[in-house]
């Protein structure tokens, strides 16, 4: 079991939970993930890490409100009864930091996917790195971070679909001047990484995160595999970073919506034989 210092809502449906796991917060880095469980029947939940404090231990996460586990989520008010972690690769920007001195990168967020955009941006500028922010949401109502964002941001953007905040738009409306861009990172809903990439091909190199489509978080279940520049992988243990113009993101989209029935699940696992999951140790899934 682990101690909840905090789990409050922060907007409609989006809240920060915060809990006291020292394993994990001595290891992370921005761009990786840990599996919860609220109590021991429940389902494991990925969830990408918003913050860590490496003298408190305190890490903290932020989750929406997407079905049953997320709602269970809500109910946890002193434990929670396991956090595995961190999982996942690095941020390859974090890992190679020291080339990106002085270059200017472009975050691209989208919804919560603004949450790991945050620790990527704190920790590029702390070691010299500039960084602007494009973030959109549907409405007004889902913004948040948005003190956080004006702290630390170079330059930021806000966009909302319905015109209720910053300006009317998606983010790729606000995506200009690419060129004075080193690399572009994009963390959000898939079909937005997609145009995101679309907009930047053969002008900036594009890091997308795929942790949307995480269920499991091992693998095993072989709900986040990709076909990246033509070979198997999986989000969760070869991830969740890709390039986003060597994904075929087509693919993911529909992949995703066959999985979300017993039966689509079923038939993705025969038509896809040995690579429908990876990680096991048993099977070849390259």
């Amino acid at each position: 079991m682990y101690k909840v210092v905090k789990n409050e809502m922060i907007s409609e449906g989006i809240y920060l939970l915060e809990v006291i796991a020292p394993l994990v917060v001595k290891k992370c880095l921005p761009g990786q993930f840990c599996i919860v469980m609220a109590n021991e029947t429940s389902e494991r939940i990925p969830l990408t890490i918003y913050k860590y404090d490496r003298d408190t231990f305190i890490l903290s996460m932020i989750y929406q409100v997407v079905g049953a586990s997320t709602l269970e989520l809500t109910s946890l008010k002193d434990e929670i009864y396991s956090v595995v972690g961190p999982l996942g690769n690095p941020s390859e920007l974090v890992i190679n930091v020291d080339t990106l001195k002085n270059k200017r990168v472009l975050f691209v967020a989208g919804g919560v996917g603004i949450a790991p955009v945050m620790p990527q941006i704190t920790y590029l500028i702390s070691h010299g790195v500039l960084c602007d922010l494009v973030y959109g949401a549907k409405t007004k109502k889902l913004i948040i971070l948005e003190d956080e964002i004006k702290k630390i941001a170079c330059d930021y953007v806000i966009m909302t679909d319905d015109g209720s905040y910053g300006k009317k738009g998606t983010v790729v409306d606000a995506m200009d001047n690419l060129e004075k861009y080193d690399e572009c990172v994009a963390i959000g809903p898939v079909v937005m990484m997609k145009y995101v990439s679309l907009k930047t091909k053969d002008k900036v190199p594009t890091i997308v995160s795929m942790n949307p489509i995480m269920v499991d978080g091992t693998g095993m279940c072989g709900a986040c595999r990709l076909i990246v520049d033509g070979e198997v992988k999986f989000a969760c243990v070869d991830g969740p970073e890709f390039d986003g113009h060597q994904l075929d993101f087509d693919l993911a989209i529909e992949r995703m919506n066959i999985y979300k029935t017993f039966e689509g699940r079923k038939y993705l696992e025969m038509l896809e034989g040995k690579t429908h999951h990876g990680g096991c140790g048993e099977c070849n899934h390259e």
